[in-house]
C-alpha cells in the first residue's frame, strides 16, 4: 500500500460523490420549474443510496471481478472476504471499490436530465437500478476491468483508451437518455425557462471542482499523470466556457449564465476520456471545440430533431464524451480502430439493453405521470412537498 496514493484517492472519492450530491442535484434542479425541483433532489439522493448498495451487492463484482472477457464474475459479491489489508495495485481494494462506487452513482444520475418533470419516480428508480447492473457495470468491465475492449482484447495489444469515462460514463448515460426521451415523449410545456439560474451555476461550480477527483483520481495514484489530468480538466472547462459564451454572443447577440456554465460541463465531459493522455494545450483545443460543438448539438437535438432531451444530456455529455474519445486517437494515445470500435460496440449494447430494461420495468410501473401531476409539478403530486411557498 502506498500512503500518498491512498490519501489522494480517498479525497478523489469524496470529490466524485460531491458531483452527484449536491452538484448534479443543484445543476439539474435549477433548470426545471420551481414546482418540480424537489423531485430532482429526491431522484439524485435515492439513486445515490440505491446504486451504492447495489454496487456492494453485485455491481463491483460484475465490473472488477477476476473473470475476463464479458464480465467480472461473482467472486466479489457483497465484498465478502475482502479485508482492509487486501490490495488492488497500491491501494486498499476497499478504497478502489469506494472510488468506483461513486462512478456507478453518477452515471445513472446523469440520465435523469432527459425526462425531468414527467417521469414516474418508481419507474426511474427501478430502471436505474437494473440499468446500472446490466449496462454500466459490464461496460466498465469491458474497458477498465480487463475485458474484451481493453489491452490484449479484440483490438490487439493496445486496446481502447478511456481515462475516466468518456465511453463508460458519458456515452452510456447519454445514449440511454436520448432513447428514453424519445420513449417517454416530450413535456407538455417544453419552453419553461430555468426557475433558478443561480442554482444552476452553483451546481456547475461543484461539478467543476468534483471533476478534479473524477479525472485526477482515475490515475489511482498521486503522481504526475494525476496532476496533468487535473490541469487538463481545468483548462478544457475554462476554454469550453469561453468558446460557448463567445459563440452564443455571435449567434444570438448575448451571452447567458446558463450558457457559460453549460459550456463548462461540455468541456469537462469532452476532456474526461483524454485527461490523462493530453498536454495542457491539447486540453485547451478539446475544450475550445467542445464549447461550440456541444452548443450546436443542443440546437440540432432541440430544433431540428424536435426531441425533448430536457436538460441536454446527449448534446453535452454524449457528444462531448464521444468527441473526447476520438480526440484520444487524434493526439496519438490510441488507435482510431480501438476508439471507434468501442464507441460502436458500447453504443449498440447500451441502446438495446436500455430499450429492453425500460419496457420491462414499464410492465410494473408506468413510465410517465398523468397530465394533472405533470401540470401541477412532481413535488406535490409525487412527494407531497414543495420547495417554495408559491403563494407568498
Amino acid at each position: 500500500m502506498n500512503g500518498a496514493d491512498t490519501a489522494w484517492v480517498s479525497m478523489a472519492t469524496a470529490l466524485v460523490l460531491l458531483m452527484t450530491l449536491p452538484g448534479l442535484a443543484l445543476f439539474y434542479g435549477g433548470l426545471v420549474r420551481a414546482r418540480s425541483v424537489l423531485s430532482i433532489f429526491m431522484q439524485c439522493f435515492a439513486l445515490a443510496a440505491a446504486m451504492s448498495l447495489l454496487w456492494l451487492l453485485a455491481g463491483y463484482s460484475i465490473a472488477f471481478g477476476d473473470v475476463g472477457g464479458l464480465w467480472g464474475g461473482l467472486s466479489r459479491l457483497g465484498m465478502i472476504g475482502v479485508t482492509a489489508d487486501d490490495l488492488r495495485g497500491t491501494l486498499p481494494e476497499i478504497l478502489f471499490f469506494a472510488f468506483q462506487m461513486t462512478f456507478a452513482v453518477i452515471t445513472p444520475a446523469l440520465i435523469l436530465g432527459a425526462f425531468v418533470e414527467r417521469v414516474n419516480f418508481w419507474w426511474v428508480f427501478t430502471f436505474s437500478a437494473v440499468w446500472m447492473l446490466l449496462v454500466y457495470a459490464p461496460v466498465a468491465h469491458w474497458i477498465w476491468g480487463a475485458g474484451f475492449l481493453s489491452d490484449g482484447g479484440i483490438f490487439g495489444e493496445k486496446g481502447t483508451r478511456d481515462f475516466a469515462g468518456g465511453i463508460v460514463v458519458h456515452e452510456t448515460a447519454a445514449l440511454a437518455a436520448l432513447l428514453l426521451a424519445v420513449m417517454i415523449g416530450p413535456r407538455r410545456n417544453r419552453h419553461t425557462p430555468p426557475h433558478n439560474p443561480g442554482m444552476v451555476a452553483i451546481g456547475a461550480g461543484l461539478l467543476w471542482v468534483g471533476w478534479f477527483g473524477f479525472n485526477g483520481g482515475s490515475e489511482l495514484a498521486a503522481d504526475g499523470t494525476a496532476a496533468m489530468a487535473i490541469t487538463a480538466t481545468h483548462l478544457s472547462a475554462a476554454a469550453a466556457s469561453l468558446s460557448w459564451m463567445f459563440w452564443e454572443r455571435l449567434k444570438f447577440g448575448r451571452a447567458s449564465l446558463v450558457g457559460i456554465v453549460t459550456g463548462s460541463i461540455a468541456g469537462l465531459a469532452s476532456v474526461t476520456p483524454a485527461s490523462g493522455y493530453v498536454s495542457p494545450l491539447q486540453a485547451v483545443i478539446i475544450g475550445t471545440v467542445a464549447g461550440i460543438l456541444c452548443q450546436e448539438s443542443v440546437l440540432i437535438v432541440r430544433e431540428r430533431l424536435k426531441l425533448d432531451d430536457s436538460l441536454d444530456v446527449f448534446a453535452v455529455h454524449g457528444v462531448g464524451g464521444i468527441f473526447g474519445t476520438i480526440m484520444v486517437a487524434v493526439f496519438g494515445a490510441a488507435s482510431f480502430t480501438a476508439q471507434l470500435g468501442a464507441l460502436l460496440i458500447v453504443g449498440l449494447y447500451t441502446i438495446a439493453l436500455t430499450w429492453g430494461i425500460a419496457r420491462a420495468v414499464a410492465l410494473v410501473f408506468p413510465m410517465r405521470v398523468d397530465k394533472e401531476s405533470e401540470t401541477n409539478g412532481l413535488d406535490i403530486s409525487t412527494h407531497g412537498e414543495r420547495a417554495y411557498d408559491l403563494n407568498s
